[in-house]
């Protein structure tokens, strides 16, 4: 008992503490045998082809091999038709020389070396088998209509079993559906049989999958008759022919063929793919059900055959064992069946199997072999290939069930271990080694491997290492400061480093150093974090009418160190090898698409870490194809039914059909539109016209457009008829003054309903009796001597050879208009301001204006100003239409005395007019002064004289004048302002200033108030005195020794211009000049190194919107000039107070002697200098 629970302990410690992994031991270092390779355990093999039974191993010295043959030796080198392939345990039969049935044994393979012996499995040999039908003669089938058959197909065992699968004598598969199916052991069922079912070639195949061979059995011949059929025939069939069925086959409840009675049983194997089937008879066709009685089907493994006849389960667990019930019904009756599952289990491994062990010595170690199944299967251990309890002892090793523990390890303890797991269903065989080594670490992964890795994805860097005993694994990053241990590093017991969500800052160097006992080894490897491959924009949806082009984008942003590859995919296949398609670095475009284009196109990024796709859908359209199959049924007198077969829609779903007509006998070659209907609707119930010679056409519609018409129905005539309706347009109205005309829109041919068509005009006076007249061929009738403007009622029939139409409604009309003979009365005037008046006047009596009121005329026209009386006769004509009773007259002159009358007026012209009265408009502002001139220049007076307004307005009350000083600058004086009587034309300004610059503004007043101004400017002369004192310093000595010194330094600078020109430079003063230009200074010319001509123009320029005429008058343009014209920018105003605001900014005249023009200011020598000044 104290042995036992030492045993567990140490069980237990070694579990917790020195778990040791399945490791691969570098090949350069001792070690027993591993079988890498051998054949399955049962091995069919093809017979006309040579045996090869697979056996491969490793090992340090590589191995040796052996078989056994039905658990003896094998002696290979005795059988000549056997070799064994070199390095290698895998045997190869020839079978040219020798029988493969010979050869059918049960192998085991044998590895061995001086530190272990491995065994194979046991692998049974067996070839495959595909044995010919037997001959049989198959008699015909005679069965009744409706009765259950089943045609038994019963093939030849084989190995493996066959494949079978019912066809015709032309190889094609005979239909099945839940009436008729297979069965799972290859028979062919009938629920009930039809007529239909007859035939000769019920023919049942056999495919041997090994050999490729298909076996056929005899065709059977199956004929399906009613009772009275059966009857006549049975002496024709009575020796030779198997009958069933001698009852008429009525409806009946299901009953099941296979299984049979209420219940059954079957057993399945864990893993194993379970199918339960129920086929039922019955008339009608019994449909099936599946339930599982204690509990639910497993769904992702569960699927339904042979029309639910059949239900398979994939990948069988104990779970699925219970009871399933099928469940068969009609309408008659249901009928049950029970199968009660019982599911065993191989032997399966519950943790894998054993693993290698690597110790080193003084070392402990396990080896598990924990298996299960269904019965509990036994476990049998053996080391070296000999039952374990036969093998030598050794004191570290402790076998407990299914465990080997091992402690304290020493040297030459290595050996092969085999664990055999069975029951009655099977079993499992694993080799395991123990290998006692004293080895320092190494590391097995390359050294400075480069791992590249997706941003946000997982990263894992092996350190894949070896050593006895095994090695410790750490991690270090760049400077090696710390272990990588915890977040975000996972160790894995592999010594893989994992990263679980990679990051830019995660890439760099990093090492790994396995340690042991023994040594040190380390490792760099290092890490790349890669940027993800996207897709910015996807391929969208498209809709394309077919022959147009369309374009895929497919826009991908990648890691730039990543070389991308794009590839298309259409229907995730490869792109159509056609020139039509063109891929570029981001588009895929198609030009000409046809309906073939149509589907689904995937753009797929790729790069050597990581890929990206997007979908898009290209739908090609087209408008429809026409209908056809145009019929006409269901004729009646006025209907008929139209059918048509829609043509194809080309991918844009028919929105509506709209049916047209021809009337061949009224209007032969054009088609009128008769109806439209919903695009899911292929019929139309047509409304027709009497006496109309029909054709029918039909035109789909989608999305893109009406499809081609189709062709056209037959002809289908209506019968004649009365007219349905009467014209329509009825109107009456007079040409001439005793005249009625009476006039409508004639019906057509195809509204006419028949022959003879003719109209029944009929007219009375409101209140009077009808009057009647027949029509035809025309569609207007004039009615005489009417009295002048009478309001008549019309009515126009429509009539034909088969009678009159329906009562037609009455139109209301007026016989012929005459010129109205009276005119407004009460007219009156009043004047609202001096250019507008209103008029009014009283309404006309209707009767005395003979037709229909249009409106009124005011007539009216200027007699003359009241300042001249010269005469103005234009005539103008104001007209208000409708019944008005007053009306404005605009634009008028003020001052001026008007005439005017008003006139009523119809359809036939004007009234006579109202009595001419007259009205005077009050005053207004008048004009500008005609004119305004400057005379008489001296120093100090300037005298201006004008000419009154042309325009005046009223009586002119006054005169204004505004005048200032302008300086050199352009700077505007004080504004003085005089007021002059109206009778003055002339006035003299004295004490002004000599030499002096004077702008000048005149306008005229009425009792309205002042009107516009009219400008002038002019100059005060130069005084003689000064002009003398100006000579005389010329000429003074001083003077002119200044003037040699300005010539002489403007020759120096001529100078240095020349040399400053030859050495391609500027000089100060010219750059100066291009960096501030001044309007009144003009540059040196370039060419010639001479100071350009100096012109004070804007001293003399006239004043804005003013004209400068050679005699020196100052006259008005036709448009209107203002004070505003002369500020800067538009805003020169006079304020309140009467001066004037803003700065001059005329321009003056030029002075270009060569155009006859003169400066209005006298040259002297001190301008002269000052002009000098300016450019020194």
């Amino acid at each position: 008992m104290m042995e036992r629970r030492r045993m567990d302990a140490a069980l237990l410690v070694l579990l917790l503490g020195h778990l040791a992994t399945a490791l691969e031991v570098p090949l350069d270092l001792p070690q027993p045998p591993t079988i890498t390779h051998q054949s399955p355990k049962d091995y069919i093999i093809d017979p006309r082809e040579n045996i090869i039974i697979h056996c491969e191993a490793k090992g340090k010295p590589h191995p040796s091999f052996s078989w056994t043959r039905n658990g003896t030796h094998f002696d290979i080198d005795q059988d000549p038709n056997v070799t064994m392939k070199p390095h290698s345990g895998t045997l190869v039969v020839d079978i040219s020389r020798a029988k493969a049935e010979h050869y059918e044994s049960v192998y085991q393979c044998t590895a061995r070396n001086k530190h272990g012996t491995a065994v194979s499995n046991n692998i049974v040999v067996q070839q495959s088998r595909s044995p010919l039908w037997s001959k049989e003669k198959i008699k015909p089938i005679v069965v009744q209509e409706g009765v259950s058959l089943v045609l038994p197909c019963r093939p030849p065992a084989g190995l493996p079993p066959p494949i079978i699968f019912w066809m015709d004598n032309y190889f094609q598969r005979l239909p099945q559906s839940s009436r008729v199916s297979q069965s799972l052991n290859g028979d062919l069922y009938f629920s009930n049989v039809l007529k239909e079912d007859s035939r000769n070639d019920y023919i049942c195949y056999a495919r041997f999958p090994y050999t490729q061979t298909i076996q056929q059995k005899q065709p059977i011949t199956v004929k399906v008759l009613s009772m009275d059929a059966i009857n006549d025939t049975m002496a024709a069939f009575y020796n030779d022919t198997d009958l069933f069925s001698e009852e008429p086959a009525d409806e009946r409840k299901p009953i099941f063929l296979i299984p049979s009675g209420p219940s059954s049983s079957k057993t399945v194997l864990r893993g194993q793919v379970l199918e339960m089937e129920c086929i039922a008879e019955g008339l009608p066709t019994p449909e099936i059900s599946w339930t599982k009685v204690s509990g639910d089907l497993p769904a992702k493994r569960t699927s339904f055959l042979h029309y639910q006849r059949t239900l398979r389960i994939v990948n069988v667990s104990e779970s699925d064992a219970g009871d399933y019930r099928c469940t068969g019904r009609n309408r008659l009756g249901s009928v049950h069946h029970t199968i009660h599952i019982v599911v065993n289990a191989a032997p399966y491994w519950i943790s894998g199997a054993p693993r290698n062990l690597v110790l080193a010595p003084g070392e402990n170690g396990v080896l598990t072999c924990r298996a299960s199944g269904t019965p509990k299967p036994s476990v049998t251990w053996a080391m070296n290939g000999i039952p374990i309890e036969n093998s030598p002892k050794d004191l570290s090793r402790t076998v407990d069930k299914d465990t080997i523990i091992f402690t304290v390890v020493q040297t030459g303890s290595s050996a092969v271990y085999q664990c055999n797991v069975s029951n009655d269903y099977g079993y499992l065989l694993s080799n395991a080694f123990v290998n006692v080594l004293s080895e320092p670490p190494r590391v097995l992964t390359p050294a400075n491997k480069v791992y590249q890795v997706i941003k946000n994805h997982r990263a894992l860097m092996d350190c894949a290492s070896f050593g006895s005993p095994i090695p410790n694994i750490t991690w270090f990053k760049d400077s090696r400061s710390s272990t990588l241990d915890g977040d975000p590093y996972i160790l894995h017991d592999n010594g893989t480093l994992e990263i679980h969500v990679a990051q830019a800052h995660n890439s760099g160097k990093y090492t790994c150093v396995a340690r042991n006992s023994l040594g040190i080894y380390e490792n760099h490897i290092y890490l790349e974090v890669k940027e993800p491959t996207r897709i910015l924009k996807q391929p969208e949806y498209k809709v394309v009418q077919r022959g147009r082009s369309v374009v895929f984008e497919c826009k991908v942003k990648h890691d730039p160190s990543l070389i991308p590859t794009m590839t298309w995919l259409k229907d995730d296949g490869e792109l159509p090898d056609d020139e039509r398609l063109i891929v570029d670095a981001d588009s895929l475009t198609i030009s000409s698409v046809t309906e073939n284009d149509s589907g689904e196109y995937t753009c797929i990024m790729n790069t050597t870490l990581d890929h990206d796709s997007a979908s898009a859908q290209l739908t090609v359209v087209e408008r429809p194809d026409p209908p056809t199959d145009l019929e006409l049924t269901d004729q009646k007198k006025r209907s008929v039914q139209l059918t048509w077969t829609p043509g194809d829609e080309h991918n844009s779903p028919i929105q509506k059909f709209l049916i047209q007509y021809e009337d061949i006998m009224h209007h032969r070659g054009h088609w009128h539109n008769l109806t439209e209907v919903p695009g899911t609707k292929t019929t139309a119930h047509l409304k027709l016209s009497p006496y109309v010679h029909y054709t029918f056409r039909v035109l789909a519609h989608n999305g893109v457009d009406f499809s081609r018409p189709s062709v056209p129905s037959r002809v289908f005539k209506t019968d004649a008829a009365a007219p349905d309706e009467n014209p329509t347009g009825v109107q009456g109205f007079g040409t001439e003054h005793d005249n009625l005309v009476i006039s409508w829109k004639p019906l057509s041919g195809f509204q006419s309903n028949g022959p003879g068509l003719h109209y029944k005009v009929s007219w009375r006076p409101v209140g009077g009796e009808w009057t009647t007249v027949t029509v035809a061929n025309n569609s207007k009738f004039t009615v005489s001597g009417t009295p002048t403007f009478v309001p008549y009622e019309i009515k126009v029939l429509a009539a034909n050879d088969l009678g009159d139409g329906p009562e037609p409604a009455i139109a209301h009309g007026y016989s012929g208009e005459d010129l109205p003979i009276a005119a407004p009365e009460n007219v009156q005037v009043m004047v609202m301001n001096s250019t507008l008046a209103e008029v009014h006047w009283d309404p006309v009596p209707s009767k005395l204006i003979r037709g229909h009121l249009k409106g009124f005329k005011v007539h009216y026209w200027r007699e003359h100003s009241l300042h001249k009386h010269n005469s103005h006769h234009m005539e103008q004509i104001l007209v208000f239409s409708g019944n008005h009773s007053h009306g404005m007259l605009p634009g008028l002159h003020p001052f001026s005395l008007y005439s005017f009358n008003v006139r009523v007026y119809n359809g036939k012209g004007d009234g006579p007019p109202s009595h001419t009265q007259q009205f005077e408009t009050p005053e207004g502002v008048p004009g500008p002064p005609t004119s305004l001139t400057v005379t008489n220049p001296s120093p100090d007076s300037l005298t201006l004289e004008w000419s009154p307004p042309h325009v005046r307005n009223g009586r002119i009350t006054g005169y204004s004048l505004k005048y200032q000083p302008v300086n050199n600058s352009n700077e505007l004086g004080p504004v003085e302002e005089l007021a002059l009587p109206a009778n003055e034309t002339s006035v003299t300004l004295s004490n002004l200033k000599y030499n002096t610059r004077y702008k000048f503004y005149l306008n005229a007043k009425t009792v309205r108030g002042a009107g516009p101004t009219i400008p002038q400017e002019a100059h005060t002369i130069i005084d003689e005195a000064v002009a003398s004192r100006q000579v005389d310093i010329a000429t003074q000595g001083w003077f002119i020794g200044l003037m040699c010194a300005i010539a002489l330094l403007i020759l120096i600078l001529l100078i240095i211009c020349f040399i400053q020109r030859n050495k391609g430079g500027k000089y100060p003063v010219k750059e100066k000049e291009d960096a501030h230009t001044d309007p009144e200074f003009q540059p040196m010319k370039d060419d010639d190194c001479t100071f350009g001509e100096y012109s004070d123009n804007e001293d003399h320029k006239p004043l804005k919107g003013s004209r400068t005429p050679s005699n020196g008058t100052v006259k008005r343009d036709d448009s209107d000039d203002s004070l505003v014209d002369y500020g800067e920018g538009g805003d020169g105003q006079f304020n309140e107070d009467g001066s004037f605001i803003g700065q001059y900014s005329g321009k003056s005249v030029s002075r270009d002697t060569a155009e006859g023009h003169e400066s209005s200011e006298a040259p002297s020598p001190i301008n002269a200098m000052n002009s000098l000044n300016s450019f020194v």
